[in-house]
């Protein structure tokens, strides 16, 4: 959904340009933002932000709802403001919107995404359908998967990740990334870190 095919004031320097198409490919994961996007502009990243704070994320950024141009912006106070939002997209897990999005990346593999999560395939449809909440474990490793498929969005298309948790890779000492993503596991833990970096990894080679 994110194919920016041109950049306008005030993200043209590279140092915000980065960050900001960063926070365009997490809320796009997340399913925070479902327009497509091929502009980077003050109007569309606006919108972004909107749609952010409608779902609770971000709030604090709430100054950029009121500009009007890119001639009211100061550059600095912009990377913070985006700084902002990026912390909070990592830190906000939102399964209600998550929930679709990553349903619609893996709908004809759904069982693969069940095992990922580390749950049955009839838990994934009643939490997903919301006939019972998302326990707080599976709604933590549900939002690290979106981060996960923010971070390879700029690489692959959606087959193009799907394949991408099954390859053995070399970084992973020959495993794959869904072998470390296997039962009970917990952000932060050192098999599910070894796979974002690789992810993270990916890119910043693809924002180059």
């Amino acid at each position: 959904m994110v194919q920016i095919q041109s950049v306008e004031e005030p993200f043209r320097k590279p140092e915000i340009a980065g960050p900001t198409f960063g926070v365009l490919k997490r809320a796009d994961a997340m399913g925070l933002y479902t327009a497509a996007i091929d502009r980077l502009d003050l109007p569309t990243f606006l919108a972004v932000v909107r749609s952010l704070h409608k779902a609770g994320i971000g709030r604090g950024a709430g100054l950029l709802t009121g500009t009007d141009s890119a001639k009211d912006l100061d550059s600095g106070e912009l990377l913070r403001l985006i700084r902002s939002l990026t912390n909070a997209l990592e830190e906000s897990p939102a399964p209600s919107y998550e929930w679709r999005r990553l349903i619609s990346l893996f709908q004809p593999e759904l069982e693969e995404l069940a095992a990922l999560l580390g749950i049955s395939l009839s838990s994934l449809r009643r939490y997903s359908s919301k006939e019972r909440e998302t326990p707080d474990d599976v709604a933590a490793r549900l939002h690290f998967l979106a981060l996960l498929a923010g971070d390879l969005a700029g690489a692959y298309n959606d087959v193009g990740v799907r394949a991408w948790f099954r390859r053995k890779r070399a970084l992973l000492e020959g495993k794959s990334p869904k072998d470390l993503l296997r039962g009970d596991w917990r952000p932060g833990e050192p098999g599910p870190e070894r796979v974002r970096a690789l992810a993270r990894s990916l890119a910043a080679g693809s924002a180059t």
